[in-house]
């Protein structure tokens, strides 16, 4: 077991700065040290909410100054990287983007003093993101965390298919450090608990949840994020075990 089992938090997506300070405040005051939260969201439809964009990342900039917190976000293309993204701790490449190249390239030279999360991509294999971690690395940089968040599903009852073995199998054939994404992989509030406890059990040197002080009006994946009622419950799960 991994006694230093990290926790990314967070909403989905930066709504707006209240949101966002009103988590931060609630986090810190839990012991979390790093936030999550998407400035650009790339959407399946293109009239979903797509991020505050450069005014999230001014968001979390203000984050950072009021409550210290390691901010992580997700880049999805070389043209957002403007001056303000070099703020941040935790550069995230998400699951659309685990196999685009170019991208992976661009990170491992010009993101060099960041971490990079690097989400496996829905249909990869474990040798594919492992593969896309090698594009990164290539450039000189070796800071990567993968992130499991789930393969395809067979039928409907879940949103994706956490790969368990898979997190296992990433610890005995990677040096990386591996955490896991129940938001995205169950789609569901209702099981993030229970697999946030596999996730741990198996090995993983973390997690990276959603939390949002009020998701039933969360502007993105509202039926995936926890309030803080059920982020304390979790915190206290994730304790029982070692």
């Amino acid at each position: 077991m991994n006694p230093f089992f990290t926790i990314i938090a967070g909403p989905c997506a930066i709504e707006s700065k209240k949101q966002m300070m009103q988590t931060a405040k609630f986090l810190s005051e839990h012991g979390i040290r790093y936030m999550r939260g998407g400035a650009y969201k790339p959407r399946s439809s293109p009239y979903s909410f797509q991020g505050l964009k450069e005014r999230g990342i001014g968001i979390c900039m203000d984050v950072q100054e009021h409550y210290g917190l390691k901010i992580c976000t997700e880049l999805i293309s070389e043209n957002d990287y403007v001056d303000d993204f070099c703020f941040m701790d935790v550069i995230q490449i998400g699951a659309r983007n685990s196999m685009n190249y170019p991208l992976l390239s661009f990170v491992g030279s010009n993101c060099q003093k960041k971490t990079i999360l690097l989400k496996r991509f829905p249909s990869g294999t474990l040798n594919d993101l492992l593969m896309s971690a090698e594009y990164i690395k290539k450039e000189g940089h070796e800071n990567i965390i993968l992130c499991e968040r789930g393969v395809p599903r067979i039928g409907n009852e879940l949103r994706n298919t956490l790969d368990i073995g898979g997190i296992a199998w990433l610890k005995q054939n990677s040096k990386y450090k591996v955490i896991g994404d129940p938001s995205h992989s169950t789609g569901r509030r209702s099981m993030i608990i229970p697999v946030s406890r596999a996730i741990k059990a198996v090995g993983a040197d973390g997690l990276i949840v959603e939390v949002h002080p009020n998701p039933k009006n969360a502007l993105c994946d509202s039926e995936q994020q926890l309030d803080f009622r059920e982020f304390v419950k979790l915190l206290n799960e994730l304790e029982k075990i070692n």
